[in-house]
C-alpha cells in the first residue's frame, strides 16, 4: 500500500470539513464538488490503472488533471463551461492542499496554473408571455395533479426562483397572508423574500388547503411532493414543465422543444428588463447580489420587488375566490417587518 494514502485524507477533510465548515458551503455545491472527484477518480482508474485507495499526489499532478479534462470533453461530451466547473472544484481542493502540505505547493501550484476553458458566449434562452400562457393553460385543472402543476409552474416563473429553491421549499417559507410572499435559500445559504403576486397566492393557497397544508406543526413539510410526501426532485419539476411544454408545443409550434426550469427564470429576468426595471432590483429577484439587513433598505427594496413584479405577471386570473385581505396596509406592514430584522 502507498505510503499515508495523503490524497484520500486530504480530501475527505477538504469535502466533509473544509468546505462545510470553513467556506460555509451548501450542500449542493458540496455535492457537485464531489461528483467531480468521483469522475477524476474513476477516470484515475480507468485510464491511469491506479485503484481508488491508491492515489498518490505524484499521480494526481498537472499532467494527470490536463487528462482527466480531455477526457470529459472527448468521452464525456461535456461543454466547456461545465469543464470550467469541474476545474473550478480541484483548483479549490489544490488550494486548500497547498496550505495544509506547504511541501506539496509545486505540484499545486502547477495544477492551479492550468487556464480555463474559453467557451462562447451564452445566449440566453428565454419565453415571451404568449408561450407562457400557453404552457400555463396545458395542466388538466379538474385534477388535484393538474393544480398542482399548474401551481409548482406559476411559483417557477413568479419568483424567478431556481429549481432547486423550488424542490426546498417548506411550508415555513410561504407567507399567504396580504402581502404575501415566499421566502427562498439560494446559493451559499443566503435567503430572500421575493412578493407573491395575487393571482399565484391565490393559487397556492387553493393548492395548500386542497391538500392540507393549513394544519399546524408542519412547518418542515415540503411545498410540492410526490406520492410519498416526499420533496419533488429537480429531475421530477423539469419532468412536470417539459410535459406541459410538449402538449403546449400542439398548439404553439415556435415553442421549444427542450424548456428546463431555468428558462423559466431567465423569462422572468427579460421580462423585468422589457419592462423597464432596474438591473440592480433584477439582481435582488434572482438572489444574485447580498441583501441588505438594514430596515430602511428591506422596506424600500421589499416594495420595489412588489411593483416590479406586478407588471409582468402572468399567472391565470382565478375569479370567484377570496383574496386574503388581512394587513392591508403594505408600509405599515413594511415597516413592522424592518424593525423585527
Amino acid at each position: 500500500m502507498r505510503k499515508n494514502n495523503q490524497f484520500q485524507q486530504l480530501l475527505g477533510k477538504f469535502l466533509s470539513e473544509y468546505l462545510p465548515g470553513q467556506r460555509r458551503f451548501s450542500t449542493n455545491t458540496i455535492s457537485s464538488y464531489c461528483d467531480t472527484f468521483r469522475l477524476f477518480i474513476a477516470f484515475m482508474k480507468s485510464n491511469k490503472g491506479i485503484e481508488p485507495n491508491q492515489i498518490m499526489f505524484k499521480d494526481a499532478d498537472r499532467e494527470a488533471v490536463a487528462l482527466f479534462l480531455k477526457w470529459l470533453e472527448s468521452e464525456r461530451k461535456c461543454s466547456a463551461s461545465t469543464i470550467n466547473q469541474r476545474l473550478a472544484a480541484i483548483h479549490s481542493f489544490y488550494r486548500y492542499v497547498q496550505g495544509e502540505e506547504p511541501q506539496l505547493i509545486s505540484l499545486c501550484q502547477q495544477v492551479l496554473n492550468i487556464p480555463n476553458r474559453k467557451s462562447p458566449a451564452k445566449f440566453v434562452s428565454y419565453l415571451n408571455i404568449e408561450d407562457l400562457e400557453v404552457i400555463f393553460q396545458q395542466p388538466d385543472t379538474t385534477t388535484k395533479k393538474g393544480r398542482r402543476d399548474l401551481t409548482l409552474l406559476c411559483i417557477l416563473y413568479d419568483t424567478g426562483g431556481r429549481v432547486q429553491e423550488i424542490a426546498d421549499l417548506t411550508l415555513s417559507s410561504i407567507r399567504l397572508q396580504a402581502p404575501a410572499q415566499i421566502t427562498l435559500l439560494g446559493k451559499g445559504n443566503k435567503k430572500r423574500v421575493v412578493p407573491l403576486m395575487d393571482q399565484t397566492a391565490t393559487l397556492l393557497s387553493n393548492y395548500m388547503r386542497e391538500n392540507n397544508l393549513m394544519q399546524g406543526q408542519m412547518n418542515e413539510h415540503p411545498v410540492f411532493f410526490n406520492h410519498r410526501h416526499e420533496a419533488l426532485s429537480r429531475s421530477g419539476i423539469g419532468y412536470i414543465l417539459q410535459k406541459h411544454v410538449t402538449t403546449a408545443r400542439k398548439v404553439q409550434p415556435v415553442i421549444p422543444d427542450k424548456v428546463t426550469p431555468h428558462i423559466l427564470r431567465h423569462s422572468k429576468a427579460m421580462h423585468l428588463l422589457e419592462a423597464g426595471v432596474n438591473i440592480v432590483y433584477i439582481r435582488d429577484i434572482l438572489g444574485h447580489v447580498n441583501i441588505s439587513t438594514t430596515g430602511i433598505y428591506a422596506r424600500s427594496n421589499l416594495e420595489m420587488k412588489r411593483k416590479a413584479l406586478e407588471r409582468v405577471s402572468v399567472v391565470p386570473d382565478i375569479t370567484d375566490v377570496p383574496f386574503w385581505t388581512e394587513d392591508k396596509d403594505l408600509l405599515s406592514w413594511l415597516e413592522g417587518y424592518g424593525k423585527s430584522l
